[in-house]
């Protein structure tokens, strides 16, 4: 099955971005340790990780808007309780625009999660940085963004993750299995070479074999599991058929490694039924306790309450009538 190919369309233009948001939604666990890393946390995976809109309006003088799209907007809460929010965006290329464009997004997400007490007004910025694919040598670690406000000034320091300053073996020692889809990018400059030269092929296709390997021993050990280990070899396969749109020949060659062309991987698509399936039992649950806590309290089951039992399920009163009658409950109606 890993080797199955499917026919793709041509290599989206947001193959990067998008490689970036699934890792993020799909195997948020991975997170963590770049979280760590880069904004000197301690967090230890079994925090809850909550993801808000991506999609904000600014406003213009002129009544119209522009739509600013965020690569993503998380909050990680700890057992106690204590929350912190995060912000990192993907760039292709490092430049200087994007300090304003976090700043527009800080700003937005600051509103979005404002307090207002009488006359009182408060925001909070979140902890951002920007995940730099491609970077000259004597890029900065970090930017910085200084505001100037009545009465003072303040800034914060936006860290840049560096993704190619990192060896493969440095991305498995310190967990950092959330750039491995990215890591061709350390490679980019010799897929010429590899795509004309066998040898040199050979041994790209080699990476990639140590890659599966080692995300293979991860899964036995139980670090990561199954669905985790597909979207890695998916998310790899995605970013490199931008990269390397024109070498055919090292896209043939690393392709199969990581499991042939899928885009709605099995993994995600077994995972997607499984979760449907759970929320339809627990919707059934609900409705059927619901129903029974009506019964012990002596209450009629009329019209009404079945209206309001399905529309809170979301589901159709013959559903409910369905479930009433196939566990023995008489209705008033």
């Amino acid at each position: 099955m890993d080797n199955q190919k499917i026919s793709l369309p041509p290599p989206s233009p947001t193959a990067y971005d998008d490689a970036f948001r699934t890792m993020l939604n799909d195997c948020s666990a991975l997170i963590i340790p770049v979280v760590n890393l880069y904004f000197n946390e301690n967090y230890t995976g079994n925090e809850k990780i909550t993801f808000s809109k991506n999609e904000h309006y600014l406003a213009h003088n002129d009544s119209t808007e522009d739509k600013r799209v965020t690569d993503s907007s998380f909050v990680i809460t700890r057992a106690d309780k204590t929350k912190k929010r995060y912000h990192i965006e993907c760039e292709e290329q490092l430049n200087g625009s994007i300090l304003v464009r976090i700043f527009e997004y800080d700003a937005q997400i600051a509103l979005d999660d404002r307090t207002i007490d009488g006359a009182e007004l408060t925001v909070s910025f979140p902890h951002s940085a920007v995940m730099a694919l491609r970077y000259a040598e004597k890029s900065p670690d970090t930017m910085k963004i200084n505001v100037v406000i009545p009465g003072g000034q303040t800034s914060y320091t936006v860290p840049i993750i560096k993704v190619q300053q990192y060896s493969l073996n440095e991305l498995f020692e310190k967990k950092l299995l959330f750039f491995l889809p990215f890591y061709i990018f350390s490679h980019e400059k010799e897929l010429p070479e590899c795509d004309s030269n066998e040898a040199k092929l050979e041994q790209l296709k080699d990476v990639y074999k140590g890659i599966r390997m080692r995300l293979d021993d991860l899964q036995q050990a139980g670090e990561i599991d199954g669905f985790m280990k597909k979207a890695i070899y998916t998310m790899i396969n995605h970013v490199m058929a931008l990269i390397a749109q024109k070498y055919e020949n090292v896209r043939k060659g690393v392709e199969p490694i990581m499991g042939g062309k899928i885009i709605e991987y099995e993994a995600k698509d077994i995972l997607n039924k499984g979760i449907e399936q759970g929320a339809e039992r627990n919707r059934l649950k609900t409705v059927l306790n619901t129903l029974r806590r009506y019964i012990r309290r002596k209450l009629p089951i009329n019209a009404d309450v079945l209206a309001d039992i399905a529309e809170d399920n979301e589901m159709t009163v013959e559903k409910v009538r369905t479930i009433a009658k196939d566990n023995g409950i008489s209705l008033s109606c």
